[in-house]
């Protein structure tokens, strides 16, 4: 009885380890089939590089000017009594802005003026007695000699009398210089003198600029001096890189800045263009020439490190992968990049999907 349980135990342990090993041939086949299966291609979209039209330029610092701009100054000396305009006023041409004081001048004038008084009376007496001494003489009542010394004084005192209203004249214009009037229309700068300080003809008092007819100083370095001509465009852009206004260089000077070493050109702004303001500082982009090179949407472009990349659909075994190419870039021209360095027309960038893409990994390529 014994040696039949003992029988039985043995084939049910023998069946227990044949099942154990199907299973387990089962699984490693199963396993060999899951490795072996290709994996599956990500969808992403693509953009073939195509050649355009790109601008070959370079861009300068500019510092835009008003073509009237004034600093005020005064021509006599005085205290300030009124100052009647602030910094960033708009002011009309002839408008009073500021006031010095008028009282030394003033009681000059009106001592001339006395003076003048007295003047014109005595040339309208000896202009009476030369006509009296006349008629005598040529009644023949006076000499000759008394004529003539009638003539001689109303002669003396006409030139005299002359002379001080001219000189009257000088100062009574001298007292409008107490006045400091904008010289045209504009906007007042900065204001750096109170009321009651002294002033002089070196004393800045302020600035008047119209901001109407702008134009933009750009100092060019002579190694360009063969390129550079006028009509070449000009694009003004501010400090984020965003376009202000398209115009073109109208003025070469002819001589070279030896400070700089460079040469000035000005590109006139047109009116009307808002963001611009006299001293303002914002970047000229000149274009030299354009010709045509590989060009990519902005979407397809990485940046790691510093350096730029761009990950384009290869062939790989009858299907794609997705390969990651350096590139080097010129500047953004609307939603599109120039390739420099890196592609050739034709080849297939990615532009979706970037932050899932590794060297190597299975694309399906989408228009």
């Amino acid at each position: 009885m014994s040696e039949t349980r003992s029988s039985n135990f043995k084939v049910i342990r023998w069946s227990l380890l044949c099942a154990a090993f199907s299973f387990s041939l089962i699984g490693c086949n199963h396993q060999e089939k899951v490795a072996a299966a290709p994996a599956q291609a990500m969808p992403v979209k693509v953009a073939a590089v195509d050649l355009s039209p790109v601008p070959a330029s370079d861009t300068y610092v500019s510092t835009i000017k008003g073509r009237r701009s004034a600093t005020m100054q005064p021509q006599v000396d005085g205290n300030l009594t009124r100052i009647l305009v602030k910094s960033g006023d708009v002011v009309k041409a002839g408008q009073l802005l500021m006031q010095i004081d008028p009282l030394k001048q003033a009681a000059t004038v009106q001592s001339q003026q006395g003076t003048q008084a007295q003047k014109k009376a005595l040339y309208d007496y000896n202009k009476i007695q030369l006509e009296r001494q006349r008629k005598l003489y040529e009644a023949g009542v006076v000499s000759r000699d008394a004529f003539d010394q009638a003539t001689q004084a109303y002669e003396n005192s006409k030139a005299d009398y002359e002379a001080n209203s001219a000189l009257t004249s000088t100062q009574q214009q001298q007292l409008a210089y107490y006045q400091i009037r904008a010289p045209f229309s504009g906007v007042v700068g900065d204001i750096p003198v109170h009321v009651g300080d002294y002033v002089s003809p070196t004393t800045l008092l302020t600035t008047v600029d119209e901001n109407i007819d702008l134009e933009a100083y750009i100092y060019i370095p002579t190694e360009r001096a063969a390129q550079i001509r006028t009509g070449l465009p000009v694009n003004i852009i501010d400090a984020d890189g965003t376009s202000l206004v398209k115009t073109s260089i109208n003025f070469l000077s002819p001589q070279v800045d030896n400070g700089l070493q460079s040469i000035l050109a000005k590109a006139p702004i047109p009116r009307g263009t808002k963001g611009l303001r006299t001293q303002q500082l914002v970047k000229a982009r000149v274009t030299w020439n354009s010709k045509p090179a590989p060009v990519i949407p902005v979407l397809a472009v990485t940046r790691i490190g510093g350096q730029t990349f761009v990950f384009v659909a290869a062939p790989k075994d009858g299907g794609y992968s997705a390969h990651q190419i350096p590139v080097t870039l010129g500047e953004p021209i609307g939603n599109t990049y120039p390739v420099l360095e890196g592609l050739q027309a034709g080849d297939k960038v990615i532009v979706s999907g970037l932050q899932f893409l590794q060297e190597g990994v299975p694309v399906q390529p989408m228009g």
